[in-house]
């Protein structure tokens, strides 16, 4: 038997509603953002699926498809940031109801409710 001891990750995260509020406070700065200015300075700022999560807010199908992201992708990777990663997989197993209803309120609050 070896003698190598077992990796323990710690304890999991579990996001609470200050965490998703400020994930959500600052993907509308970010809409916000584009919504007035434009892609042209962000897409080279922003990480690529910093990039992929606002177009996915905002419904801009040809970034998206730029970021080679579609709106499955998007979703199943802010699920655990939104819920953690064991209470994410629940969600992604129950195809995403929760995160789908958490990107509708951003929507909402930017005013965007056709995407």
């Amino acid at each position: 038997m070896s003698d190598a001891k077992k990796i323990t990750w710690g304890k999991p995260r579990h996001p609470t509603d200050a965490d998703r509020d400020a994930l959500r406070d600052d993907l509308l700065t970010k809409a916000r953002a584009v919504r007035s200015e434009g892609w042209a300075d962000y897409r080279t700022e922003w990480t690529a699926g910093q990039v992929a999560v606002v177009a996915y807010v905002l419904g801009d199908a040809d970034v998206l498809a730029e970021c080679e992201e579609n709106e499955g992708m998007v979703l199943s990777r802010y699920a655990a940031d939104l819920f953690g990663f064991i209470k994410g997989r629940k969600d992604i197993e129950a195809g995403l109801v929760g995160t789908q209803a958490w990107f509708d309120t951003v929507r909402k609050a930017l005013g965007n409710t056709s995407a």
